[in-house]
């Protein structure tokens, strides 16, 4: 990430956090316990900023400076609300199409992920505080600039975000090598959310379960997968044209 993005020393981050500042990640010290380090989880409490333990060693060879054990990133984008960027998507008389991504953590992948959405005019993206890609200057790169263009909503609990989209009226639609159906099986004609995996990991078991369906790209060759942007834009593109 770039230098100008960093922020260090406890009081700084409270201050950056309680000002309002849109926060890619935050590295915690290992052992540190002290009134500012308390003040700071309590100033955090209830938002979805990636926080991570660490060693002493890693602070240092991120900056030289007094850094107090704690050192924070400011995003290079702004992060948005699901439920009021549905509302509104609504509102605009659209048919939503939400990509979700999980545990996507290659910067790479990301940006491109978000190149072939907002070609593909996806509302917007939601990916969780934990277990992302950070969103820094090679992720757009990338992109494209398309993440300066595509609305990315940053989630604590993805379980509640699915629970909220379903009663939106969304389907949820899963795509994985693991299933029968094909992503022509799948009606995007309908108000739509996809959730797309890590290639290592694939989709959580507890997303899964909360798929209306699951479907998978059918392959002819040798090798059994895709790269995960290639993937994403394979199935965006397949809604795409069931829309027009």
């Amino acid at each position: 990430m770039e230098e100008e993005n960093l922020i260090f020393g406890t009081r700084a981050v409270i201050e950056a956090v309680e000002a309002g500042k849109d926060i890619e990640k935050i590295y915690i010290q290992k052992g540190l316990s002290n009134e500012l380090y308390h003040q700071l989880r309590q100033a955090l409490r209830g938002q979805a900023v990636p926080i991570q333990i660490v060693p002493a060693e890693k602070l240092k060879r991120i900056t030289d400076k007094n850094h107090q054990g704690v050192v924070a990133y400011l995003t290079e984008i702004t992060y948005y609300n699901a439920e009021e960027l549905l509302a509104g998507v609504f509102e605009k008389g659209r048919i939503p199409l939400v990509l979700i991504l999980d545990r996507v953590t290659d910067v790479r992948n990301f940006g491109a992920i978000a190149r072939g959405a907002e070609c593909a005019g996806v509302d917007f993206i939601i990916i969780p505080s934990r277990g992302a890609a950070q969103i820094n200057g090679d992720a757009i790169k990338t992109s494209a600039g398309a993440l300066h263009r595509l609305k990315v909503c940053r989630e604590d609990n993805l379980k509640n975000t699915l629970e909220f989209l379903k009663e939106g009226g969304l389907q949820i639609v899963s795509c994985h090598e693991k299933t029968d159906n094909l992503i022509y099986d799948a009606d995007f004609t309908k108000p739509t959310a996809i959730i797309m995996g890590s290639e290592e990991n694939g989709i959580s078991n507890e997303y899964l379960k909360r798929s209306d369906i699951q479907v998978k790209i059918p392959m002819t060759g040798k090798i059994a997968s895709l790269n995960v942007s290639v993937a994403s834009g394979i199935v965006l593109f397949e809604a795409v044209k069931q829309r027009l």
